[in-house]
């Protein structure tokens, strides 16, 4: 209705520019075919009730499921850096938390390596340095598994200060409550942070039943690695930070669920990801290539055996007016890195942007007709339109993959650029729509392919490493980028964290 006000009242029929140009403008919506691709079964855990289960409405529950990989937690720790809760309701918390990861499937030791640790926000290095020694210390040198953070509702920097801290100082990983969740207990909360710490601790929720019986056209065929890749631009005002790009890739074949991310600060507002591919002389060593690409294609090769013979790229935020200018630098990059591993290594790549900045809005055609929308009223997930809307000529297509919760869904947009995998619109229309239903934080599809939502939740996250004395140091502290900008790099992630910062 908004829509159609807004044509009415901008009244192109009596516009004299419109005229002149011979310019008409249909004052109804444009009619286009679309068609609701079925959403993909999922498989479960053997020993849960339910071992397989085939979503509705892009959403589904775990009850009677159990995570298909259950990850082990032995050392764990709590600190709580909220006033209002007191040591009872934190220890009360943590059990409840606790049980409801055993339930889904984990195998999680019932008492914390040490008691819950009370400390006030503005102390978080002293209070994470002492629990992680003494962890190490009680434990004879056995580290921190895992570590809940209790945090204020209200805590200002203190989130972003302890995942800096964690992730490239000490190499924890950490799993952050609100005081509102901890005194509210509620079952669905405690199940949804299960399933982050399931995965953030290596385990997996769910794999695509069709990617175990190798039933995925042009993945389950030969090795393949999916990349997502996505750069944050500082907000308008600030002229000294950085952009942040960010690329992960997927480490497992043929499940294709689990990621490992890399971060890496660039010139500010600079769109082309600069760290892809590199090359640098060492005094002993001679020319050393190294960049993103190649370390999660070695990455890959270390964790599935096998070189990836396929890769797929999604990329995200590229506004049009760039397309050809990234795929250009980035398919290179990609090129680049592979020959650098082997000179006749040159697997097949497909380049895929991924929009959902733009205007396009669909709409059931029969609104009262509840077969055809979801509980919102908005199309059902799985709704693609290939036709009279998208590009003449180019492979494009708009995919709604997501259930909406409130307002309008935004269906996302994407554009086959580049494919030397040769798919057909159904084949990668499917693989997206599928992938959709692996997000490893929520148990519904999500709205855009997970890894490229990975990519952009690393490159958020890597916010948090631009420590807060980084404005009055860059120009101390900065290496020189191939086009002579001076740029602080980002502080090294360590090890145990590579795979799961962007699980938040």
């Amino acid at each position: 209705m908004d829509i159609l006000q807004t044509v009415h009242e901008n009244a192109y029929e009596a516009d004299p520019y419109a005229k002149e140009f011979r310019i008409s403008i249909d004052n109804k919506l444009t009619s286009v075919e679309a068609r609701v691709l079925p959403s993909p079964w999922l498989k479960f855990h053997d020993t849960g009730k339910e071992k397989e289960h085939q979503p509705q409405v892009g959403q589904w529950n775990m009850m009677n499921k159990k995570v298909i990989d259950g990850s082990v937690i032995r050392y764990w720790a709590c600190i709580n850096f909220s006033r209002n809760v007191q040591e009872s309701i934190a220890r009360g918390f943590c059990q409840q938390l606790v049980q409801m990861c055993q339930i889904s499937g984990m195998e999680f030791n019932p008492d914390p390596a040490i008691p819950i640790y009370s400390a006030r926000p503005d102390q978080v290095k002293k209070a994470l340095k002492f629990v992680y020694g003494a962890v190490y210390n009680k434990n004879e040198g056995k580290e921190l598994d895992l570590l809940i953070a209790i945090l204020p509702d209200n805590n200002g920097s203190l989130y972003g200060d302890l995942k800096r801290i964690c992730e490239t100082e000490l190499g924890l990983i950490s799993q952050c409550c609100l005081t509102k969740h901890v005194f509210k207990k509620s079952r669905q909360y405690l199940a949804n942070v299960s399933l982050k710490i399931n995965v953030k601790m290596g385990g997996r929720n769910t794999v695509l039943l069709d990617a175990l019986r190798a039933r995925i056209p042009l993945v389950s065929d030969i090795p393949t690695i999916i990349f997502g890749a996505d750069v944050t631009h500082p907000e308008s005002g600030e002229d000294s930070l950085p952009s942040i790009a960010a690329v992960v890739a997927s480490q497992d074949w043929p499940e294709v669920t689990k990621y490992a991310g890399l971060v890496c600060a660039q010139p500010h507002r600079e769109e082309l990801i600069q760290d892809l591919f590199k090359t640098w002389k060492d005094p002993h060593r001679g020319t050393v290539a190294g960049g993103m690409i190649r370390e999660l294609l070695l990455s890959f090769k270390k964790a599935t055996g096998q070189k990836p013979l396929r890769i797929i790229f999604y990329r995200d935020g590229v506004s049009e007016g760039q397309f050809y200018q990234v795929l250009l630098h980035e398919l290179d990059a990609i090129r680049k890195a592979c020959a650098s591993l082997e000179p006749s290594y040159q697997p097949p790549v497909t380049f895929i942007i991924v929009q959902k900045r733009h205007h396009t809005r669909l709409f059931a055609s029969n609104h009262n007709d509840r077969s055809s929308t979801d509980k919102s009223g908005n199309i059902l997930p799985g709704t693609v339109v290939d036709s009279k809307i998208c590009h003449p000529t180019e492979f494009d297509f708009y995919l709604c993959s997501h259930a909406g919760i409130q307002g309008t869904s935004r269906p996302a947009h994407y554009h086959v650029l580049w494919d030397e995998n040769n798919f057909s619109a159904d084949e990668i229309q499917s693989l997206t729509n599928n992938l959709c239903y692996t997000y490893a934080r929520c148990t519904r599809s999500v709205s855009v392919v997970p890894p490229a939502y990975y990519a952009h939740l690393a490159a958020y996250r890597a916010r948090f490493y631009v420590e807060p004395d980084a404005q009055e140091n860059a120009k101390r502290c900065c290496t020189r980028t191939t086009n002579g900008s001076c740029v602080r790099p980002l502080p090294a992630l360590k090890e145990r964290v590579k795979n799961v910062m962007f699980y938040c």
